[in-house]
């Protein structure tokens, strides 16, 4: 008679069983554009100290003003020497030239870029693929020494910087390599009222979430709307 002596799996995790995020320090190059900006306010608004990076710390300074809560705003690289968390919400023609002269002081911090690599001509937006697939994959091939994850590319700038709306009814795309860096993203996505951080994929997928906001500006340009995505039967 033999004994089987296979221990029992552990049960799985619960997908929504996500990390207290509330302590971080969340920083945000190109704070001072319309993503930026709507990015940090409501995550300020929500109760984090937010520093806003732009290549000139007036500016950024200027623009954390503008916010309140709280808001500071340093020039790039003090941003991301003082940040737990960095959203890259840049312009896509500045995108590599910023990352690569911050590869120091963004080695080690938990990056979250949102950049979605656009052309508009007379037809409307498209969708541009650099080199290494996406931005977020560019990304991590600048910052080799970072935590890239890609994130917050179908959201409504109009909206986030609206104080009047208290919910934004929209779900957030959280693509990475490491499951629990996308988890931290996903818990900061859904400290704000009405959203929900989803796990979407490595980022070799991010492509497709980037270049869905072509398709969202020819949605809101139709129906004058500010559309963003949510996903069923989850």
């Amino acid at each position: 008679m033999t004994s089987d002596n296979t221990a029992p799996k552990p049960p799985a995790k619960d997908p929504w069983d996500l990390p207290d995020v509330s302590g971080l320090v969340i920083g945000v190059l190109g704070g001072t554009g319309d993503q930026g900006r709507g990015l940090a306010y409501r995550l300020a608004r929500a109760g984090h100290e937010v520093i806003i990076g732009s290549r000139a710390a007036d500016r950024a300074q200027a623009a954390a003003d503008e916010l309140g809560h709280g808001v500071r705003g340093l020039d790039n690289a003090g941003c991301a020497r003082e940040s737990d968390v960095i959203i890259v919400a840049v312009p896509w023609d500045g995108h590599a030239r910023t990352l690569e002269s911050l590869r120091a002081e963004l080695a080690g911090k938990l990056v979250v870029d949102c950049v979605n690599p656009l052309g508009f001509d007379k037809q409307g937006a498209y969708a541009i693929v650099p080199e290494e697939g996406s931005a977020a994959q560019q990304a991590a091939a600048l910052l080799p020494d970072s935590r890239v994850t890609a994130a917050f590319h179908h959201l409504s700038a109009v909206l986030l910087q609206d104080p009047t709306i208290e919910k934004i009814d929209t779900d957030v795309m959280v693509l990475g390599e490491n499951r629990a860096d996308c988890e931290i993203v996903q818990a900061l996505a859904g400290r704000i009222p009405g959203m929900r951080g989803v796990f979407a994929g490595r980022l070799r997928n991010a492509h497709q979430v980037e270049s869905l906001v072509a398709n969202l500006i020819s949605v809101n340009r139709r129906y004058k709307a500010h559309a963003g995505v949510r996903l069923t039967d989850i």
